[in-house]
């Protein structure tokens, strides 16, 4: 019987569907690159996406701790 491990493994997809499951669950966004000249994508659990920028402060030992994001545009 294939276990859950290896059924995950074979599509590697599943893992940015967890990962924005897991991000509205948390109440967060969920941030993904597409094609759009440099610029991520924000979504929203409501549905709402836009483009941005964005950059990551750290702590001082090196772990993230917050996204600050520039709004470029909002898609849909």
């Amino acid at each position: 019987m294939e276990n859950l491990i290896d059924r995950l493994l074979s599509n590697l997809n599943n893992f940015a569907d967890l990962g924005r499951q897991r991000a509205f669950e948390l109440g967060n966004p969920f941030y993904y690159k597409e094609d759009d000249n440099g610029y991520w994508r924000k979504e929203y659990s409501n549905g709402d996406i836009f483009m941005v920028l964005f950059d990551i402060e750290f702590d001082d030992k090196g772990h993230p701790i917050k996204i600050i994001d520039t709004f470029k545009k909002k898609i849909n």
